[in-house]
């Protein structure tokens, strides 16, 4: 099979390269348009991304929770990029909508007929004070970075009396359900090792429920309770001392502050649109976070119809998850291909995402909605609203065949 054509090494040149259309982001969401774009004929594709590993990060949280082995999240970069694809080595520092041009890290300019942004969204590990220089020993990790994921779950099998903390900041993150995802796989495994009792288990949340579709929430109250975990609602982690191996905890209903101690902690950091996008003519006055101003049906920028978002970096009212991804992809295409063929934008998005919600080491909550909050399950004839052992399996090995055979070839 013939693989992508690269540039390792392009060197800075005056002139602009032009193709019809360039991609920004080889992650799920770019890689799935390039390889749509591709199935439907195109054949002037480049693709943004320095990047060598390609992950799949809906797995991290089982490899924090001793699941999944880290291998079984990641390809080679080359190896998922279609062939065809142009693929730029390169990481994105300007954009600039009106020129039509996009700016790199090395001062090389490419400019476009078409635009698709889907660089993700950046971590913000200073966005809380100490968390940093903390996160990565003397027990805090996080499942939001590959390398420390199995430290995760390091941790929890070390773990046999003391405090557990699982910490989620305010405003969007990616996987919305995974800060408390790992509480459940922890604790399930701390009562199955006879310790449960021993360990208290704090889980803190910025939201006033645990989960925004009420019969979700309803089902993981349940889960939190079979757990005996306490659940600060409204809150969230405003400053971490790694030495002393304490926790700020901010209850932002009543202003009040409390000091843990802990002997583990999870840490969900800060997220928000990269930098040079939140600084530049793309972004939404709206979004707090730098997030690109999108239309939440057409996935076009309302400003500049050539650019197409998707993705985390997208500023729409759903959650960041891949399988948001999985219904935006067709949708970006069939709008760019309309564009392309002088006719309107017909395809919508109805804001369609699901969160595979595990509360047990092998069972899961799948729930699925759309910009209303209503249920649209996929699978009507099985109740998903409760918790299910093959939705587990479908979790740990469908999910991923499905994303890696599927998505990222064109084809789900």
């Amino acid at each position: 099979m013939t693989r992508p054509a690269a540039d390792p090494d392009p060197a800075p040149t005056a002139a602009p390269v032009h193709h019809q259309i360039l991609i920004v982001g080889g992650g799920t969401a770019g890689i799935t348009v390039a390889a749509r774009l591709r199935r439907a004929g195109l054949r002037d594709i480049a693709l943004l991304d320095p990047a060598e590993t390609h992950w799949y990060q809906p797995l991290w949280t089982l490899v924090g929770g001793g699941q999944a082995p880290l291998r079984a999240a990641l390809r080679p970069q080359a190896e998922v990029i279609p062939p065809g694809v142009r693929w730029l080595r390169e990481r994105a520092s300007a954009v600039d909508p009106v020129a039509r041009t996009v700016t790199t890290a090395t001062g090389r300019v490419y400019s476009y007929g078409r635009l698709v942004l889907a660089p993700g969204l950046s971590l913000d590990w200073d966005g809380v004070p100490g968390l940093a220089s903390a996160v990565g020993h003397d027990g805090v990790s996080s499942n939001y970075r590959a390398d420390l994921a199995p430290y995760t779950w390091d941790l929890i099998r070390r773990t046999r009396r003391g405090t557990a903390v699982f910490t989620m900041p305010s405003g969007p993150v990616k996987c919305g359900g995974a800060p408390q995802k790992i509480a459940y796989l922890a604790a399930d495994y701390w009562r199955k090792r006879g310790v449960l009792g021993a360990i208290r288990t704090v889980l803190v949340l910025p939201e006033s429920t645990l989960f925004k579709v009420p019969v979700f929430s309803r089902a993981l109250e349940e889960t939190a309770r079979r757990y005996g975990i306490e659940v600060r609602l409204q809150s969230e982690m405003t400053r971490l001392n790694g030495a002393e191996r304490t926790a700020v905890i901010t209850d932002h209903a009543t202003g009040r502050t409390e000091t843990l101690h802990y002997d583990m902690l999870h840490a969900v950091p800060p997220q928000r649109a990269p930098q040079w996008l939140a600084d530049g003519p793309l972004a939404d006055p709206g979004s707090p976070h730098g997030y690109v101003k999108t239309d939440r049906h057409t996935l076009q920028h309302p400003d500049f119809p050539e650019v197409f978002v998707l993705g985390d970096v997208a500023h729409l009212p759903t959650s960041k998850t891949g399988a948001a991804v999985r219904k935006q992809a067709p949708v970006v295409v069939a709008n760019l291909l309309a564009g392309l063929r002088g006719r309107p934008a017909a395809a919508r998005y109805d804001g369609y995402t699901s969160c595979p919600l595990v509360t047990a080491r092998n069972k899961m909550l799948l729930a699925e909605f759309d910009y209303d909050l209503r249920p649209t399950p996929s699978f009507p004839f099985l109740d998903t609203t409760k918790e299910r052992t093959d939705m587990w399996f479908l979790k740990r090995y469908g999910l991923p065949q499905m994303y890696f055979q599927g998505m990222l070839k064109g084809r789900a």
